[in-house]
């Protein structure tokens, strides 16, 4: 009777071995490593300074904010632009739950077209597919919790704050020119979008970019890191095609 470290090594040895790998369901294969993958992902980008602390996915502020903020960080004025920038990263990292559930949906539904090629891929293949074929739809419904964690964390509020005090400063920033050209309502819904569509975007690049380090990681290491992985290959088998 084998042992559990021989049926795992076998496991390693078909995960390394795309032909021998192919009498598996690799739909499901695929789906299960991506799904361990997001779930990995978020679980560690929803902690506290998931984003904010980590330099790589860290959120900056958009375009005309962002110039802004480098002009008055010499002056010792970017004070609210950089609340707002810590604001926005609060709430990815709150969003991170939904954020999850949404990239998991989305991967349950994935027809996989080219499995054998995203088997004998790069160290990213499997995510790189996710990411072109899940990307914008999932923006489109990831934005409505991004909303309400914009709000909660009270981003919003900072914006209008950071937006009123540089126009009553008389700033000659691009922002302030901004601000000169649509005061009122429009052009603090115009920032609001801006700022909305840009949290969302770079927080699922956050979420692809580490699954893309986990599935780099199982190619890697299958043995340590795809044990539950290749177990659920073989649970999947017969749930569909590639």
């Amino acid at each position: 009777m084998p042992t559990r470290r021989q049926i795992l090594t076998a496991l390693a040895m078909t995960a390394m071995a795309p032909s021998a790998f192919a009498q598996f369901d690799n739909a499901a294969g695929i789906r299960q490593m991506l799904i361990a993958g997001t779930r990995a992902a978020t679980t560690r980008l929803g902690r506290r300074d998931g984003f904010f602390g980590d330099s790589l996915v860290r959120i900056p502020l958009p375009g005309i904010l962002r110039t802004t903020q480098q002009q008055l960080r010499p002056l010792g004025l970017a004070g609210p632009l950089d609340d707002l920038e810590l604001r926005i990263n609060r709430a990815a990292e709150s969003a991170m739950p939904e954020a999850r559930d949404l990239v998991v949906s989305a991967i349950n539904r994935m027809t996989l077209s080219d499995g054998m090629g995203i088997l004998t891929g790069g160290d990213t293949a499997a995510t790189d597919y996710l990411e072109r074929e899940t990307s914008t739809p999932l923006a489109r419904v990831l934005r409505p919790p991004m909303q309400q964690t914009l709000t909660q964390s009270g981003a919003y509020s900072a914006l209008d704050s950071a937006a009123s005090a540089i126009d009553r400063s008389g700033s000659g920033s691009a922002l302030g020119q901004f601000l000169g050209r649509g005061r009122g309502q429009s052009a603090s819904a115009s920032l609001r979008d801006e700022v909305t569509d840009f949290a969302v975007t770079r927080a699922l690049d956050g979420v692809f970019h580490y699954v893309g380090e986990e599935e780099r990681s199982f190619r890697r290491d299958p043995l340590n890191r795809g044990g539950d992985v290749l177990r659920g290959i073989l649970g999947g088998r017969g749930s569909g095609g590639i």
